[in-house]
């Protein structure tokens, strides 16, 4: 029998995301499990895998933010407003806030937390990191220890490329 007691969901705040909190909420709903609702701020460093959901501070170094107090306080803030409402009556979550490659953030906070299945949205915001690095979701599905569910969204119509169907 499937038994999650540990639920990862993570969010870019792209609407793939959100429709993929959905799925990650019921499902702690139905196994009462925790859910940990996890993002990675930003980073505009080119040798650090990115999702840009954070504005970059005018006047930084370089034109790049440090991950500061700010940044993460920010983060924690966009996370309530986004998913505080939408829990209802569900008590049972902790947000997250990582810094750093989102998909080893993801494996390491999984392995570390004893997490049972992580939910993500299929595709995220950075069309330019997922050329150069393959998708945050393709590169967790391959190294997480636990199962992982990419939520498409239903809306956007997917063709398999060539002339086959």
């Amino acid at each position: 029998m499937i038994e999650y007691k540990n639920i990862l969901f993570c969010t870019d705040f792209s609407e793939d995301a959100n429709i993929a909190f959905l799925h990650a909420l019921d499902l702690a709903k139905k196994y009462n499990a925790r859910l940990h609702i996890l993002h990675i701020p930003h980073s505009s460093y080119s040798y650090c895998r990115h999702i840009v959901d954070e504005h970059v501070p005018e006047g930084s170094a370089g034109g790049e933010a440090f991950f500061d107090e700010e940044i993460k306080k920010r983060a924690g803030e966009a996370l309530k407003e986004e998913c505080a409402e939408r829990l209802g009556d569900f008590k049972d979550y902790v947000f997250v806030i990582k810094s750093g490659s989102p998909d080893v953030e993801i494996i390491r906070y999984a392995k570390k937390n004893d997490i049972d299945v992580i939910v993500m949205g299929t595709l995220g915001k950075s069309e330019q990191d997922r050329i150069e690095h393959g998708s945050t979701v393709a590169n967790v599905s391959k190294y997480a220890h636990c199962h992982v569910i990419a939520i498409r969204n239903p809306a956007k119509q997917f063709t398999l490329p060539g002339s086959m169907y």
